[in-house]
C-alpha cells in the first residue's frame, strides 16, 4: 500500500506545527531565508522542533546560504532533513552530513532527468514553480505535464497546491509526496487548521496507490 506523504512548509509557530501533526502530516518545513515572509529565527525554529513528536520530520529550507549559517542552524535546531532551493551543487548539499532534498523550479526547458542524474545523493527532488527572481513559495502552479513519467528520483510536488487541486495533482503526477505552504494559510506564515484538515482529507482520499490503480 502506498500513501502520498505530506509536508507543510513555512511553519512559524509551534501551535501551527502541533495542529499539523495532529492532522497527520509527515513533515514540517522551517524557512531560513531572510527575504521570505515565512522566515524564522534559529530560536523560534528550535522552539518548534523541540515540540515535534517522533516520526515527524523537521526540514530546514535554505537558499544559497553560507555554509557557516547552515551549520549553525544544524547545531541548534533538531533538523531531520535539509532542503536546498538555490543554486547549490550536489557537493554543496552533501557537505553537512544530513540527508537532503533538492528543489527544482520547473519551466518549459528544465531538464529534470539531468537534475536527477546530477543529484543522485538527494533523497528526492522537490518540483516547484519557476518565477523569475523568486526562490519559491509563490503559490503558483506549473504545468505538471513537464514532469517525466519515470524520473529516477522520488518526486515531491509543490507549487500552488491547495485542497481543491491536490487530488488532481496526485492522480496526474503520482508524487511520492506533496508540499504545501500558502494553500493552507490564513495569512503568510500563519496556518489555518481548517485548510490543513481539508487538504489532508483530499490527500487521504486519493493518495492510496490501490485507489489510483482503480480509477
Amino acid at each position: 500500500m502506498f500513501r502520498t506523504r505530506v509536508k507543510i512548509c513555512g511553519i512559524t509557530r509551534p501551535e501551527d506545527a502541533l495542529v499539523a501533526v495532529d492532522l497527520g502530516v509527515d513533515a514540517l518545513g522551517l524557512v531560513f531565508y531572510a527575504p521570505s515572509p515565512r522566515n524564522v529565527t534559529i530560536a523560534t525554529a528550535a522552539d518548534v522542533a523541540r515540540q515535534i513528536p517522533a516520526f515527524v520530520s523537521v526540514v530546514g529550507l535554505f537558499v544559497n546560504a553560507e555554509p557557516s549559517f547552515v551549520e549553525e542552524v544544524i547545531a541548534n535546531v533538531g533538523l531531520s532533513l535539509l532542503q536546498f532551493h538555490g543554486d547549490e551543487t550536489p557537493e554543496d548539499c552533501e557537505r553537512f552530513g544530513l540527508p537532503y532534498i533538492k528543489a527544482i523550479r520547473v519551466k518549459a526547458d528544465t531538464n529534470l532527468v539531468q537534475y536527477a542524474r546530477d543529484f543522485t545523493s538527494a533523497k528526492a527532488l522537490l518540483l516547484d514553480t519557476y518565477t523569475e527572481g523568486v526562490a519559491g513559495g509563490t503559490g503558483q502552479m506549473f504545468d505538471w505535464n513537464l514532469i517525466p513519467s519515470a524520473l529516477p528520483k522520488p518526486v515531491i510536488l509543490a507549487g500552488g497546491l491547495q485542497a481543491n487541486n491536490v487530488a488532481q495533482a496526485i492522480r496526474q503526477v503520482k508524487p511520492y509526496a506533496v508540499d504545501v505552504s500558502g494553500g493552507v494559510e490564513a495569512t503568510k506564515g500563519i496556518k489555518d487548521a481548517q485548510k490543513i484538515a481539508a487538504f489532508m482529507q483530499q490527500v487521504d482520499l486519493t493518495g492510496n496507490k490501490e485507489y489510483l490503480d482503480r480509477i
